[in-house]
């Protein structure tokens, strides 16, 4: 058979039926209709499923993963290549989420731990909102804690 129904996709992805009708209307999957009007998609569909639960895990949006699928073909399996171009997409931009949180991590532990009883030595601290002049969002973050003192 060349096409499944919706719950063998759900059963062979481990995605809910909701979910699969879900990436359907937000465009990320496709399926036809059959003469009885019930969903039929291709079995290339589940490699697909699969990259976009990748990336839901990876912590990107829906909309990301929209963008980096939207230029592949839908009737064929993503292949090596498409991969390789999707995944390239999307290395820059985890490598920055990573060293964010990491960083984050790092600097929130001493913050907890101090109870931020001292501004002095705390890297998140602001005195003077001489950030300011930086415009809106987190500027400290992202930085070690050595980096930020010395840019007060």
């Amino acid at each position: 058979m060349a096409e499944l129904t919706v719950g063998e996709v759900a059963k062979r992805t481990g995605v809910s039926i909701s979910a699969l009708h879900f990436y359907e209307r937000r465009g990320l999957i496709r399926s036809e209709r059959t003469s009885s009007n019930h969903r039929v998609y291709p079995r290339n569909v589940i490699r697909r499923v699969t990259v976009i639960q990748i990336a839901q895990r990876a912590g990107l949006s829906l909309a990301e993963i929209a963008s980096a699928l939207d230029p592949l073909p839908n009737d064929r399996a993503i292949s090596v290549g498409d991969w390789a171009r999707v995944s390239t997409r999307w290395r820059d931009d985890l490598s920055a989420r990573i060293a964010l949180l990491t960083s984050l991590r790092d600097d929130l532990t001493g913050c907890i731990g101090c109870g931020c009883l001292s501004v002095d030595e705390c890297p998140l601290a602001n005195a003077d909102d001489k950030l300011s002049k930086l415009g809106s969002g987190p500027h400290l973050l992202g930085h070690t804690a050595g980096q930020r003192r010395d840019q007060k």
